[in-house]
């Protein structure tokens, strides 16, 4: 595999020097990587400047309305657990309408990644502040400041109960792969947030800002991943300092779908023959149910 066999000619419609560009890089890295051919991944994702990530993407996409595309993505895994799918959301789109299912996600542990490309702020509706948004910040729906304090996705994750919690940064395309790689490797859900630019509507979290305070987890010889009281810790740091790297990494658990039964007999759902089943089967199946 080669990146070029995930190029498309779409043009794209993000703003010159806008961070998703980098995230895309740093996807198809990943991909290219772990050899993973366009025909054996989905991407799932809703609506907003990254959620429109998959468009630019030689690959299976399934785009859905805003804040739902984990349950799509669950659906889609369920229906072909021969697909590696991903689920790409903005931090308004994952974390705010659609944070119920991020909470969900993590808890069912269906085996799925989720990238979040957070810029803080709603940027395709032309500069609302998000959930991830700092306290105080001005923007269009918040002159006077934001009153609310923001999300925590990383700690959030980890006591949902998800497996895999990192946290990259649009700048750095190559790291960012990393953490995707290890995302995809992982059996079951996993959250990657990155961290990115808005180059129109967030004058504050630059990419110069962002260079000047981070700092990657796998420099700090005495970090552990698998403690998850550590990894809620570190994820409360953000400021002058901000931690990038695996945040945590738990034991190995079932994944949903091996603890289904359907779906441990033959071949995936979609693969199967309609016709399994037939009325005496339906009828018995009724009749059991009393």
């Amino acid at each position: 595999m080669a990146i070029k066999d995930f190029d498309t000619d779409e043009r794209s419609t993000w703003c010159p020097g806008c961070g998703d560009f980098g995230i895309l890089n740093g996807i198809k890295r990943a991909l290219t990587d772990l050899n993973i051919a366009p025909h054996q991944v989905l991407f799932t994702s809703g609506i907003g400047c990254g959620s429109k990530l998959p468009h630019y993407l030689w690959a299976n996409e399934l785009n859905s309305v805003h804040g739902r595309a984990l349950p799509v993505a669950m659906g889609a895994r369920l229906a072909n657990t021969d697909l590696v799918v991903i689920s790409v959301t903005g931090d308004g789109d994952g974390y705010g309408i659609g944070g119920n299912h991020f909470i969900h996600s993590a808890r069912r542990n269906i085996d799925m990644t989720h990238i979040v490309e957070n810029n803080h702020v709603y940027a395709l509706t032309k500069g609302q502040y998000s959930p991830t948004s700092e306290r105080g910040w001005k923007t269009t729906t918040s002159p006077e400041g934001t009153h609310e304090w923001p999300l925590n996705p990383l700690a959030v994750a980890i006591t949902a109960g998800a497996g895999y919690v990192a946290r990259a940064f649009s700048g750095d395309p190559r790291h960012m792969a990393e953490m995707i790689k290890g995302a995809i490797r992982h059996r079951g859900y996993a959250l990657v947030d990155v961290l990115q630019d808005c180059v129109i509507y967030n004058r504050i979290n630059t990419t110069q800002w962002y260079r000047e305070r981070i700092y990657k987890l796998e420099d700090d010889a005495a970090y552990d991943p698998t403690d998850v009281l550590g990894a809620f810790a570190r994820a409360q740091e953000y400021g002058e300092r901000v931690p990038i790297g695996v945040f945590y990494r738990g034991p190995a658990r079932p994944t949903y779908e091996e603890q289904v039964p359907a779906l441990q007999r033959g071949p995936a759902l979609v693969k199967r023959d309609l016709n399994e089943y037939g009325p005496a089967d339906y009828r018995k199946m009724l009749a059991e149910l009393g």
